[in-house]
């Protein structure tokens, strides 16, 4: 399930990226009660991209932003609870980590899900149920 860390140049200090993408994960899988769930959290993925302020834009201007995106099955993150709890420390995360810097307002949670069926564990399409059965082998 990847995330996508998008982030304006200067957001974040340096560096400090990969300690971003280990809590942001960690929360996801918290906030699904799967924390220590080792299936689930290989099939966990992310990336990074810092790119220039002329690059980034909020209501056609430019603006220094921070974009979390999960791509998931749709079982992911479809729970309000789950949603309002993981959004909450995603934000809190990088708002942290910038120093207090980056406004809250202007970090981006968002969540694509998939189509059941549309999902794959180690090269093979899988259903929702199909997940389901290979996670709770834990």
């Amino acid at each position: 399930m990847p995330l996508t860390l998008t982030l304006t140049e200067g957001v974040l200090p340096a560096g400090s990226e990969k300690t971003a993408i280990a809590r942001i994960t960690d929360a996801f899988l918290k906030h699904h009660g799967m924390a220590g769930n080792k299936v689930m959290a290989d099939n966990v993925t992310a990336h990074f991209q810092v790119l220039p302020k002329s690059s980034t834009f909020s209501g056609g201007r430019e603006v220094a932003g921070a974009w979390v995106e999960w791509k998931t099955p749709s079982f992911a993150l479809a729970e309000r609870e789950v949603q309002q709890g993981f959004f909450a420390d995603a934000t809190e995360i990088i708002h942290e980590l910038s120093g207090g810097k980056q406004p809250r307002d202007h970090i981006y949670v968002n969540v694509v899900h998939a189509v059941d069926g549309g999902w794959n564990f180690n090269g093979k399409a899988m259903t929702n149920a199909e997940i389901g059965a290979a996670v709770a082998q834990g």
